[in-house]
């Protein structure tokens, strides 16, 4: 809008003065205090199209009233300045309709300076000259303010759609991190109550008694600090706290995995590399989904060996989990099970990274997770 006022204004003051220059036998006096003038009103166009600062258009208002009087003062005895005259008078003042349509106090401002420069411009005019003048001066404002009124609301309702989009968009957003939270708190809870639960529907058959109490009581502060609204964090496979400690390497955490599962009944076997760093949220989902791996082969593959092999390069680290179990059909599984759909599949693909699955009846599992870096 501003801008439109700038580039209106520019044209038909810069247009004013070339008509002004070319007139010939214009007394001095008027050029040495009209090009001044009009340097001001330019300068004071540039600022509109920059600052939204009231002071310009009163600078161009005044400037402008000031040519049009000077102007006037001659336009009796020197016709060729009319045309001058009539621009600055009805684009060069007349494009401050475009911004000022906005509020009822610009309404008001732009029907004083058109009644002014109207007066200043008609009064040193015959009355021929001065219906042409009118004419002219009704339909140069009146186009301006058309223009005023359609740019002012064109903005109006840019800006309710971009505050729709606005609201719609942190709609999607509130309802896209409500959904990942609560697919976290499911990872989490079949991650932990629900495996200790399954193991207790069992009788803890496999299980060390002592590990299962430590693992019951550690779910216990898992529910409780659910239960006051914290959201807990992943520190590690299998345990959850609300601080922010130092991750152990990776490699510490995987030979934790092989301890507490040998306390489950089931032993795990580690090859590959030794040394394997990632950032702590890729680290994070990798172990869980790693340790879920491991809890699927203790449940669900009949077997109390598995191996895991982990393997790196500059791209990121992999982990091959493999048993040599019953299997089972790969599309076959219900999509409702969180333990291989959220638990492993999901909770990589969320980090970057992919999860293959291969397996069949009576070959045994093996899962590939790969994780960027």
């Amino acid at each position: 809008m501003r801008t439109a006022a700038w580039v209106e204004g520019w044209v038909f003051t810069l247009s004013s003065l070339v008509c002004l220059l070319i007139a010939g036998g214009i007394p001095g006096h008027v050029l040495a205090l009209g090009l001044p003038l009009y340097a001001v009103m330019l300068a004071g166009y540039v600022m509109i199209g920059r600052s939204s600062a009231t002071l310009w258009i009163v600078v161009v208002t005044v400037a402008g009233l000031a040519v049009g009087a000077l102007l006037g003062s001659v336009v009796v005895d020197h016709a060729a300045v009319l045309s001058a005259l009539l621009l600055v008078s009805g684009g060069g003042i007349g494009a401050l309709a475009i911004v000022l349509q906005g509020s009822l106090s610009g309404r008001f401002y732009l029907a004083a300076a058109f009644l002014v420069n109207l007066t200043i411009a008609l009064s040193s005019m015959t009355s021929d000259e001065a219906v042409q003048a009118l004419a002219i001066f009704l339909v140069s404002w009146t186009v301006n303010v058309i223009v005023g009124i359609w740019i002012t609301d064109s903005v109006r309702r840019a800006r309710d759609r971009i505050a729709r989009l606005g609201a719609v968009h942190r709609a999607e957003r509130w309802a896209s991190e409500l959904e990942a939270q609560r697919r976290r708190s499911a990872r989490l809870l079949h991650d932990t109550v629900l495996a200790t639960l399954t193991l207790l529907a069992h009788s803890g058959r496999g299980v060390d008694p002592d590990a299962l109490r430590v693992q019951a009581s550690d779910d216990a502060v898992l529910l409780r600090q659910l239960r006051h609204g914290e959201t807990p964090i992943p520190r590690s496979s299998g345990t959850y706290n609300l601080r922010t400690d130092q991750a152990p390497p990776v490699t510490q955490s995987i030979k934790a995995l092989q301890q507490r599962f040998k306390r489950r009944g089931l032993q795990v076997h580690w090859h590959g590399d030794g040394d394997v760093t990632l950032p702590p949220h890729v680290r994070s989902a990798f172990l869980l989904s790693l340790g879920e791996c491991l809890e699927n082969v203790r449940r669900h593959a009949q077997v109390d060996e598995a191996d895991v092999t982990i393997t790196q390069d500059a791209g990121g680290v992999r982990a091959m989990v493999t048993d040599s179990g019953v299997g089972f059909e790969t599309d076959g599984v219900d999509p409702a099970r969180l333990g291989l759909a959220e638990s492993v599949v999901a909770r990589i693909r969320d980090v970057g990274g992919t999860t293959r699955i291969f397996s069949a009846p009576g070959a045994g599992t093996t899962v590939v997770l790969e994780v960027p870096r």
